[in-house]
């Protein structure tokens, strides 16, 4: 009998964790394969080998603990690979050898799939003179365009998708520019941006005082911090981002504060970590801990829980010495330190069994009883570790508890931690938990509140075709399981339903008793006032969150849940929520019109000829399909197998924008070319430059695009309908959406975060 508790956990479960050969035949035939493999593997550093891998084998059984997905995917595999999932660089120096020797690292890191974060505060700001070569410096904007240009070019090379992480300080001269960069569409994709704010310019902000933006101790331009703040919160409330990081917080807070200073966090934001910090991340699944649900005595057995939490500190301390790295620095970094971030997931599900509504103050007050159980154990588990196998190299007793987290810890804890050291700086965190949580059964991720209590997938079957299956909250399911049709009591909430501040007062709750930091996305609704959004920001603050992510659909963000048509209420929590998406072809009319355009590449003795059709929808045109000849030979291969990928994507329906982002960033190691006085890099990316004025030319998309011209007489057409946002750029389907600071598919399941 299958452990999965529906075909969509076992599909992802077989995708991503299933160890495979070379040929892609199965070596995992079971998942219980797979956690025998990963208990294996982290059990090979222990002097009882055998012993170990029994105790981690059942910590890993029925979901309980959830490595996260490079431990799961990697641990026992016999490859070279890191078992990290995230990292932040090098601090970046400010001289162009400097900052294209930290490229290069970022690139290495990057190709093994790491998600990095960078703090470009350190670069000075535009218009600062640059001494010796009389001119003036471009500015740390103009470097973030290199770095997104190479994460584009790696991924390009079919490189596994990374994410980064681009910070700047609320001080810095650029700082206004850096805050709207992300306005231009068209401008760092690969890049999660966000402010670092510092309590000074937070007291400034309530006082209404004056700010100065400086760098390298000179005064570039005095702001007011209010209009500033404002101009933070207007971008975020209309586009989403930045994010905001309480950085001074996060330093007073960190138990390393007196060997290392933290300027940037990785993707996601739940990791602070300093130059060439890395960090391992797990979760345990809360909701399978809940003893007699939904009942009078439910219950979470705290003996239980703390068995398994020290387990999973063991596990994760042994995956610091059985995991490779990108770079040198971060092996040495990790070794030095050992530092975990062990997080929970199925939270929300795990108060709905208590008869709990996430939000309320008695879910609040649980989360942060369970927070301290869990900080508790994993102290207590480190300090055990401490004793038989040594604390970490750089553990100074009296400055490691003078942190203003370690003040905080009860007597006992901070006793042991004295006579006996610990043996990891840093141990809680918590991360997405996205996709580890749908193949654990479709538990509710992190922290999260239940986003729908069901909706509709396409789930990929052996034989290639898709089959619609109903995906349900592992709460929910639970419930029909024991009551069948009975209607869901009132405190089912989910995160349509929500008030903003409901999120903030869950996020701090969980934040008094977390080491580093949590990924989290606060859900506004669409018609939020700018005012009461700011409050949001505001209440993070107030109520020590270490940073603030929110999600406001609107026709730049998109919005991804459909509400049912004889209601404009949030979908009922017994029916779900049911996701929007385009995976189903357009039908192809008989006769279709369209442009041919000619390309000329050089040294090429034949042109290209690219022909763009077009379908007209609801009055409005939209391209369709593209046909790529030449009397070259030698391309034809390439152009038959791109005409049928490009116009199979086109079919797909949505925002098929991405098409041209991804062949302008093809680079030819050859060279490429000057065409118009501009340069390609590849032919690929000027058959993207056409196939972009084309889009330009009916209307499709806006801007002036690169490479051969439209016809300049060409009528542009409006797209009629509202944008609904970024379309995934995995399936094409409008359902991304914030969960945990990320961006995730809820139709495939794609993650700019990994």
């Amino acid at each position: 009998m299958s452990r999965f508790a529906a075909p969509i956990a076992e599909q992802i479960w077989d995708m991503k964790y299933r160890l495979k050969d070379a040929d892609g035949a199965p070596v995992d035939q079971t998942v219980e394969d797979t956690w025998r493999r990963i208990a294996r593997a982290l059990a090979e550093v222990e002097k009882d080998p055998a012993l170990w891998e029994e105790r981690f084998y059942g910590a890993l059984e029925d979901f309980k603990y959830l490595p996260a997905g490079r431990i799961t995917a990697g641990a026992g595999t016999g490859r070279a690979v890191t078992l990290f999932n995230c990292f932040v660089m090098g601090t970046i120096p400010d001289s162009m050898a400097g900052i294209f020797d930290m490229l290069k690292e970022a690139a290495l890191t990057m190709q093994q799939g790491g998600g990095i974060g960078y703090d470009f505060s350190t670069i000075r700001p535009r218009g600062a003179a640059v001494k010796g070569v009389a001119a003036d410096a471009s500015g740390p904007l103009s470097f973030m365009d290199v770095w997104d240009a190479m994460c584009r070019t790696i991924m390009s090379a079919g490189s596994r998708r990374g994410a980064m992480m681009a910070t700047m300080r609320c001080d810095h001269p650029d700082i206004e520019q850096f805050i709207t960069a992300k306005q231009d569409s068209a401008r760092l994709r690969m890049f999660n941006l966000s402010v670092l704010v510092t309590d000074a310019f937070m007291e400034a902000v309530k006082a209404d005082g004056s700010w100065d933006l400086t760098f390298d101790g000179r005064v570039y331009h005095t702001v007011k911090a209010r209009d500033l703040w404002n101009k933070i919160m207007r971008a975020t409330y209309d586009f989403a981002e930045p994010g905001v990081i309480f950085i001074d917080r996060i330093n007073q807070m960190n138990n390393l504060n007196y060997v290392e200073a933290i300027a940037a966090t990785n993707p996601c934001g739940e990791q602070p970590l300093p130059p060439y910090g890395a960090c391992l991340l797990g979760s345990i699944n809360l909701a399978t801990l809940v003893t007699n649900p939904f009942e009078a005595n439910a219950e979470m057995d705290p003996a239980k829980l703390d068995n398994l939490v020290r387990l999973a500190v063991r596990m994760m301390d042994n995956v610091v010495d059985a995991s490779r790295f990108p770079l040198p620095q971060q092996a040495e970094e990790a070794a030095n330190k050992r530092r975990i971030g062990l997080g929970v997931t199925g939270l929300a599900d795990a108060l709905l069994m208590l008869g709990l509504r996430y939000g309320s103050d008695e879910a609040a007050a649980q989360t942060e009883a369970w927070m301290k159980l869990i900080a508790r154990a994993s102290y207590l588990a480190s300090v055990d570790l401490a004793k038989e196998k040594g604390p970490f190299p750089l553990f100074d007793a009296e400055k490691y508890l003078a942190s203003g987290n370690m003040m905080q810890m009860d007597d006992d804890v901070r006793a042991a931690i004295r006579k006996h050291g610990i043996r990891n700086a840093l141990l809680t965190s918590i991360a997405p938990t996205g996709t580890i949580s749908l193949y654990a059964g479709n538990v509710s991720s992190g922290i999260e509140p239940v986003f729908a209590y069901a909706y509709k997938r396409k789930v990929l079957q052996k034989d290639g075709s898709r089959t619609e299956e109903e995906v349900v909250d592992y709460a929910v399911q639970m419930w029909r399981d024991k009551f069948g049709d009975k209607p869901l009591p009132e405190y089912f909430v989910n995160a349509q339903t929500l008030a903003p501040l409901a999120h903030v007062k869950m996020q701090a709750a969980a934040q008094k008793w977390i080491d580093s930091s949590i990924s989290k996305t606060i859900n506004c609704p669409e018609d939020i006032s700018f005012d009461a959004f700011k409050d949001v920001y505001m209440a993070a603050w107030d109520q020590g969150c270490k940073g603030c992510t929110t999600y406001r659909p609107n026709d730049v963000t998109g919005s991804v849940l459909s509400v049912s048509e004889s209601s404009e209420k949030a979908p009922e929590a017994d029916k779900g929520a049911e996701v929007v998406y385009l995976t189903e072809p357009l039908d192809r009319p008989a006769a279709l019109e369209g442009a041919t355009y000619k390309l000329k590449w050089p040294g090429s003795e034949h042109a290209i000829y690219i022909t763009v059709n077009d379908i007209i929808q609801a009055g409005h045109r939209r391209p369709f399909e593209v046909f790529i000849n030449s009397k070259n030979m030698e391309h034809y291969a390439w152009t038959v197998a791109l005409t049928r990928m490009v116009s199979a994507v086109f079919r797909r329906g949505g925002d098929v924008s991405f098409v041209v982002e991804e062949l302008k960033a093809v680079f030819d190691p050859r060279g490429g070319a000057w065409i118009q006085g501009q340069y390609i890099p590849s032919i690929l990316a000027a058959i993207g430059g056409v196939i972009e004025r084309h889009l330009i030319s009916i209307g499709f998309i806006e801007g002036e695009g690169m490479g051969l011209k439209a016809d300049p007489k060409a009528e542009a057409m409006v797209v009629g309908e509202a944008p609904r946002g970024a379309a995934c750029p995995s399936c094409g389907s409008y359902a991304m959406r914030k969960v945990e600071g990320c961006m995730t598919c809820a139709d495939c399941g794609h993650s700019k975060c990994g």
